[in-house]
């Protein structure tokens, strides 16, 4: 077996997390806002429901409301009609011996205990009146929709901490609440080094190469609703890249930095964090990205990812993200993973844990056309991460954990 030896100097992925979360302070300013304008924002408070949902029971059905007793005391499952129940209508009682034409979503009326659909019952008119023959007996609380079904008035329908996606909001609507309390935004600033990178629009000229990573970043904070208050290039120096990160610790509350964390000669990322505040992780048993740091700058967060377009990719969407998560006042749970068979051979362990890009096909994971860190268009055409433990060889039919693209914000 070929095997790398695991570099003792390397953090593993998990302590890294745990490390990071321990660092990871809430935000503790809030505003107000409608809830048609919280998609993405992170509750401050417990949100109570003051109704029962539905607040009347109600028909599941278009149908018939009767009284099962009544109907079965007749001989001919025969019963007139005595009124017609609009959704949104308040119903009278129901007369004994009849049963009320009804809508779904409309209120029951007092007396009946069930409905019947339309396409078991005949109706035919008599003398002018509306008759209807049951042609299959209903048991009690057929088609009904209790009170309370779905939601107890004064039950807790959602907790502090929870970031809003449509249902939420869906659910807040239906209990009535019209504004609720939200954390403030997250303020980041994002900075990207490297004097080879140049921003689109502009002609490539020799040794040159476009900037993703502002992009990929800026586009990964705006689906986690940060407001993103600086995104940049910054030049390969010492001197601007210290500039660099004082002005973003002025006005942000976290800052990001893509390259300048390895140990290269231009690498000047690390050193400018150690001679502003303090580097409180560097090194990570992660593929790719092992060069990840994490530190703070004029007491202000520092995470500082990997220059490589897919390692700042990986590092953001396992690291960074559940960071920033819990300190915008999110859960920060660890992300749904499926169980999926590996549809490949990988015959070499390596001593690090490794973030395979990889498609679905007939429940396998099969690997993206390439798994280099500055290729960036395998995650275009990948679902997900196919998560192989450090100093694991894969075989073709193994198990392995799989992170869908969709519960990392991709």
């Amino acid at each position: 077996m070929s095997c790398d030896q695991s570099n003792p100097a390397l953090m593993p992925v998990t302590e890294a997390l745990r490390a990071l979360l321990a660092q990871a302070k809430p935000l503790v300013e809030t505003e107000v806002l409608p809830i048609s304008e919280a998609l993405g924002r992170v509750l401050a408070e417990d949100q109570c429901s003051a109704v029962d949902v539905p607040p009347q029971d109600n028909s599941a059905m278009d149908g018939y409301a009767l009284n099962s007793v009544a109907l079965a005391e007749l001989s001919d499952n025969s019963l007139s009609v005595s009124q017609r129940i609009p959704a949104g209508a308040a119903p009278a009682a129901l007369e004994a011996g009849t049963a009320a034409r009804i809508f779904t979503g409309s209120e029951i009326p007092l007396g009946a205990d069930t409905v019947v659909m339309q396409e078991n019952i005949l109706v035919s008119e008599v003398d002018g009146q509306a008759r209807i023959e049951i042609l299959e007996s209903p048991p009690v609380g057929n088609n009904i929709r209790r009170r309370g079904q779905d939601i107890r008035q004064g039950q807790v329908v959602m907790t502090a901490g929870t970031r809003l996606m449509a249902s939420h909001l869906g659910v807040l609507a239906s209990v009535g609440i019209a504004e609720i309390q939200v954390y403030k935004p997250l303020k980041v600033a994002v900075l990207a080094t490297g004097d080879e990178l140049i921003m689109p629009g502009n002609p490539l000229q020799a040794g040159q190469i476009y900037n993703s990573n502002l992009f990929t970043l800026k586009g990964l904070l705006q689906g986690l609703n940060c407001d993103v208050v600086i995104s940049t290039m910054v030049e390969d120096t010492r001197e601007g890249t210290i500039a660099a990160l004082k002005q973003a610790s002025e006005q942000a509350d976290c800052i990001i930095t893509s390259g300048g964390v390895s140990v290269g000669e231009e690498d000047h990322v690390k050193a400018a964090v150690e001679s502003q505040g303090e580097l409180k992780l560097w090194k990570l048993a992660i593929k790719p990205g092992k060069p990840m740091a994490f530190g703070y700058v004029n007491g202000k967060p520092l995470l500082g990812l990997p220059g490589n377009p897919s390692a700042v990719l990986v590092t953001f969407t396992i690291l960074a993200r559940p960071f920033l998560l819990q300190s915008m006042g999110a859960d920060s749970s660890p992300p749904l993973t499926l169980s999926v068979e590996a549809g490949f051979s990988r015959p070499r362990a390596i001593g690090r844990q490794e973030y395979l890009r990889v498609d679905i096909q007939a429940g396998r994971a099969v690997l993206a056309h390439s798994q280099s860190s500055g290729v960036l268009s395998s995650a275009v055409s990948a679902k997900g991460y196919l998560v192989v433990p450090a100093q694991t060889i894969v075989n073709e039919g193994d198990q392995l954990a799989f992170i869908p693209f969709s519960e990392v914000g991709l």
